[in-house]
């Protein structure tokens, strides 16, 4: 018999309260385990005091996001290459199968023209699974102010204010480059006006990792809750219980506007029940 798949919740989705926070809720709520989302947050960047987190609450660390978002550009120095084989040597440190990593940003050069040849080589000494997610294109007056360095460049490169362009070296489907590995994120899919179904097809059985989540095809990433969209979460889920996906699904979604603990823990109870519903192996 096929093992369940394993549900997890994504310290990001109790942003802005802390990592501990998001152990805390998994916990209580019947999560089989976290994705830990490495930013600015200081615990999120200690591996010990992660690893005491899983002790203390039961729950293991299914996987590992490296700090590859435009806020987390400085997390563990600057060198993105460097950034993602301490990320490999963090889950191998805390058990977790897998890394998510986002393609390297354009002017990110070298990091782009050795990411293949760094993910084999990485993959190969830890046997660590590194799931390249897909992306999307950016609205660069999102970054005029807020992110200024990082709009100069895209700028640049064509992409005045209002502009939607990518921001990556590598294109923002990455079955179009062709990796041993790959995370599926509906919102991001949403953004991008991609079909999710067709690309859960093009990733086939290099489908390692599912960040559960929805969005309605608005120029931001939205993160909603799975089934407040217009992505085939449904579907998505029951291709992969219906099939042989070994991964996890990981809950990653936005609660950043509530009011109160008790609302967030409302939208992270709904998620796991919508997940737990659709991901049940016949």
């Amino acid at each position: 018999m096929r093992e369940d798949i394993a549900i997890g919740l994504s310290t990001a989705s109790v942003y802005p309260q802390n990592t501990e926070a998001a152990f805390q809720y998994a916990n209580d709520l019947g999560y089989d385990g976290i994705e830990l989302m490495v930013w600015a947050e200081p615990v999120s960047q200690d591996i010990d005091r992660v690893a005491f987190l899983s002790d203390r609450y039961h729950l293991p660390v299914l996987s590992v996001h490296a700090p590859c978002l435009l806020i987390s550009q400085r997390v563990w120095g600057r060198d993105p290459a460097a950034k993602l084989a301490r990320s490999v040597a963090a889950a191998e440190d805390l058990g977790a199968g897998t890394v998510v990593v986002h393609p390297p940003f354009r002017w990110q050069r070298k990091y782009a023209g050795g990411f293949r040849d760094l993910i084999d080589a990485l993959e190969d000494d830890s046997g660590i699974d590194i799931a390249v997610e897909n992306m999307f294109p950016v609205r660069t007056d999102r970054f005029f102010g807020k992110y200024e360095e990082a709009a100069g460049r895209m700028r640049r490169r064509g992409g005045g204010p209002g502009a939607a362009v990518s921001a990556f070296a590598t294109s923002i489907d990455p079955t179009d480059d062709g990796f041993a590995h790959y995370t599926l994120d509906l919102s991001h899919a949403a953004t991008a006006g991609a079909d999710a179904i067709e690309m859960l097809n093009r990733m086939g059985g290099g489908l390692r990792h599912l960040h559960l989540t929805d969005g309605s095809g608005a120029a931001v990433d939205e993160h909603l809750v799975p089934g407040d969209g217009s992505q085939p979460c449904v579907q998505v889920c029951k291709s992969l219980a219906a099939g042989n996906f070994s991964g996890s699904a990981i809950l990653e979604v936005t609660t950043s506007s509530v009011n109160t603990k008790a609302e967030r823990r409302e939208i992270l109870s709904r998620s796991l029940d919508f997940a737990r519903t659709h991901l049940e192996r016949p």
